[in-house]
């Protein structure tokens, strides 16, 4: 859709040729696509260590060194997360200040999108690690969003000051003391939904939970309206009235109108589609990265942590 961007499919160059010609619409997108050979593949399965130390021809470090060469602006894999994360950071390197990387998507909310970050890349964060995240994620929210007044929360139990673990209270006052933060306080769960912040922040640990539950709600709600629908003849009949008025509601809780995670605090833009994702969702994942790079978002991360002086 967007006929400016070119394509670099990375992998094994007789599998992806014949992959390629095989669609009619390639003989008018071939200037725009070229094929990138690699040595190998990452498995699902395959520990990031074992990556790091074998698959270093894999199309996803082969991708990624063309996005530190400056050959590519962002990198969009379907791929193993964990190995991703480990050779975005083993290629790409990440920010001065940064000691973590995180991974963030947007969450359908009343005010247009919740940003949550951290959702896995770091199960047991430290307070100074969410102060990160906080910074990294405000900065997201002002570009995706166009808010340049982003506000961020820190997720909580409850959102009274006594209340939280201690590193998010420790986390707490270190936001507060941070004057380029936006910060409103703590955030509970069902927040994500309404909206109260453009950003929510929390270890990987709570926010891996919180994004394979709302993944798993959704898909039971989806699936309950399909099979109210499908029940007989009347229903699929009110099915056709109903569901186009819906169209919109049900839209905000497909995961794959969301698809798309984004590994921010590393020198280089990089998006994690869902593996098993439908084409409008990978294109979706494509669109996200193709935004970032055209904000030059690394560069805005890096130079807010800068002023900020986050050691």
């Amino acid at each position: 859709r967007n006929k400016t961007s070119d394509i670099v499919l990375v992998g094994k160059q007789d599998d992806l040729e014949v992959f390629l010609f095989q669609h009619a619409a390639y003989a008018a997108l071939k200037h725009r696509i070229q094929v990138l050979h690699a040595g190998s593949i990452v498995e699902m399965s395959d520990k990031p260590s074992r990556v790091l130390r074998q698959k270093q021809d894999s199309s996803m470090a082969e991708a990624l060194k063309m996005v530190r060469h400056g050959e590519a602006e962002a990198v969009v894999s379907g791929g193993n997360t964990g190995a991703l994360m480990a050779l975005g950071r083993s290629i790409l390197g990440t920010f001065h200040g940064v000691d973590r990387p995180a991974i963030t998507k947007l969450f359908p909310s009343k005010s247009g999108g919740t940003l949550v970050l951290d959702l896995g890349a770091t199960v047991d964060s430290s307070a100074e690690q969410l102060l990160q995240f906080a910074l990294m994620g405000q900065i997201l929210a002002q570009v995706i969003k166009n808010k340049p007044q982003a506000s961020v929360a820190l997720l909580n139990v409850g959102d009274e000051d006594i209340k939280g673990n201690e590193v998010v209270r420790l986390a707490d006052a270190l936001i507060k003391d941070t004057q380029e933060i936006n910060y409103i306080g703590f955030a509970e769960g069902g927040d994500i939904f309404r909206g109260k912040a453009d950003v929510l922040v929390c270890d990987g640990f709570v926010g891996n939970i919180a994004l394979k539950s709302a993944e798993g709600a959704a898909g039971i709600i989806l699936s309950g309206v399909k099979e109210f629908f499908d029940k007989n003849f009347y229903r699929r009949l009110l099915g056709r009235l109903v569901l186009p008025l819906m169209g919109d509601a049900l839209r905000q809780l497909d995961p794959e109108t969301h698809n798309g995670a984004m590994f921010l605090g590393l020198n280089g833009v990089v998006v994690k589609s869902h593996g098993s994702s439908s084409v409008a969702a990978f294109i979706h994942a494509i669109e996200l990265a193709e935004r970032e790079a055209a904000e030059n978002l690394p560069e805005q991360i890096n130079r807010i942590l800068e002023l900020a002086s986050i050691d």
